[in-house]
């Protein structure tokens, strides 16, 4: 008994991040391509949901650039469909999907990444993930409320890790 409430405690205190699926992703058909790429690789899906992106939240959520030149392309680019945003956790979560993501200029990126396999672009590049385990905090805040996040036992863990790793 004492085995699984430190299993659960475990996966409660994993590491969650923010992927958000852009508008290029969903008119281009990868929904379900990047989506299964996380999942194989052992992340686990903890939250989604589609949603549109107004102006304001856009300007909240990409504050850090308002002062570039590109601000208006990026918020035009990501308000011309829906947008599906994803919770996902596991190990070092946002430094796996950063590193599955690839650089954000997909003309940079290496093949195997999602950008490197499906972007030519430095803002179509399929998905935005967050940067730092701080700001994966605030923009999964900002994205989902409290109830669209769910902890659950994923017995698979037990093959995706060592024990030691646990």
């Amino acid at each position: 008994m004492g085995c699984e409430i430190f299993l659960h405690l475990f996966l409660i205190i994993m590491e969650k991040t923010l992927v958000i699926l852009k508008p290029c992703c969903l008119q281009r058909g990868l929904i379900g391509e990047v989506i299964h790429r996380f999942e194989r690789k052992g992340l686990q899906l903890c939250g989604i949901k589609m949603t549109w992106l107004t102006d304001e939240l856009l300007a909240e959520h990409y504050a850090h650039l308002a002062a570039k030149p590109f601000f208006k392309r990026i918020k035009d680019s990501m308000m011309v469909t829906p947008v599906i945003v994803c919770c996902w956790k596991g190990l070092d979560a946002v430094e796996v999907v950063r590193s599955m993501a690839g650089p954000t200029n997909g003309r940079q990126a290496p093949p195997g990444t999602i950008r490197g396999d499906y972007s030519m672009s430095v803002q179509e590049n399929i998905v935005h993930t967050s940067d730092s385990v701080e700001t994966a905090a605030i923009e999964l805040a900002r994205f989902f409320s409290d109830d669209e996040i769910f902890e659950f036992d994923q017995h698979k863990f037990d093959f995706l890790y060592a024990n030691d790793e646990l």
